[in-house]
């Protein structure tokens, strides 16, 4: 890599989400630092490089505290200032709780909690100390519901949620931004993977990912502090959240989110 162009890391970027938010840094003359647990990040790297940047893909698995090292040292090991980070990586599993693994569960907050708690530190100890720098956190409307059969992932978001705005809070007055991006239901393998397919949420309309990541991003470099991102229809459930009781809230997501006999 060059140090011409500012450099951004992404995490979870080999599909969805991740991967729209990197190609938005890629096309915006940003450097690539992108990350998931799978080797399906090589080829999103290689689908990155058509846009004309560098792009170095890491294969960690963020759930453990080796891939957290393993990215953070690879990002260090360049030399160059970390301008932009987009906390992507997410897990989520659907479920009652008394029936969910525990092993489940512990990953989702091991990847949700832990490993964006830990890179969120470290991102900001090192752009604080040079009063300058990115960050979008990827939360999630999910966050301002109590989530019924789906309980660990929302309430993993909730604590993401509260640790952003918190962190925005003593970052007022740096020239640092913490940016919290908040989608409702987006058309990526997530809920294959929570095994939420059989549910009306599964079932349901889900949002475009390029939207959703073009929207994050204008958010991030505005310096915006949190964005419902999606289509109308979201960004109105988002609004309703905060007015509406959580047991309603929490009604509503069982409906969602209960399989279907």
């Amino acid at each position: 890599m060059t140090d011409t162009k500012p450099l951004a890391l992404v995490t979870g970027a080999s599909s969805g989400i991740g991967f729209e938010l990197a190609k938005q840094f890629a096309q915006h003359g940003f450097d690539l630092v992108i990350d998931a647990e799978d080797p399906t990040i090589d080829t999103a790297a290689a689908r990155l490089r058509a846009e004309g940047t560098e792009v170095l893909p890491v294969q960690a698995d963020l759930r453990t505290p080796d891939g957290i090292e393993k990215l953070w040292t690879t990002v260090q090991g360049l030399g160059r200032p970390l301008n932009a980070a987009a906390l992507n990586a997410g897990v989520g599993r659907g479920g009652a709780f008394v029936d969910t693994d525990w092993a489940d569960d512990l990953e989702i907050m091991q990847l949700n909690v832990v490993s964006t708690a830990a890179l969120l530190k470290l991102c900001l100890v090192e752009m604080t100390g040079r009063n300058e720098g990115r960050v979008l956190v990827t939360s999630s409307i999910a966050s301002t519901m109590p989530g019924a059969y789906q309980p660990v992932y929302n309430a993993s978001k909730s604590f993401v949620q509260s640790l952003t705005e918190a962190v925005q809070q003593e970052l007022k007055d740096s020239a640092v931004t913490v940016t919290a991006l908040m989608p409702g239901p987006t058309d990526t393998d997530f809920f294959t993977r929570a095994d939420l397919d059989d549910t009306a949420i599964g079932k349901g309309s889900k949002d475009d990912p390029a939207q959703v990541a073009a929207q994050g991003f204008e958010a991030m470099m505005s310096g915006e502090k949190k964005l419902t991102a999606g289509s109308l229809m979201t960004k109105v459930q988002g609004a309703a959240n905060k007015v509406l009781p959580d047991a309603f809230k929490s009604s509503a997501h069982e409906a969602m989110a209960k399989p279907r006999d």
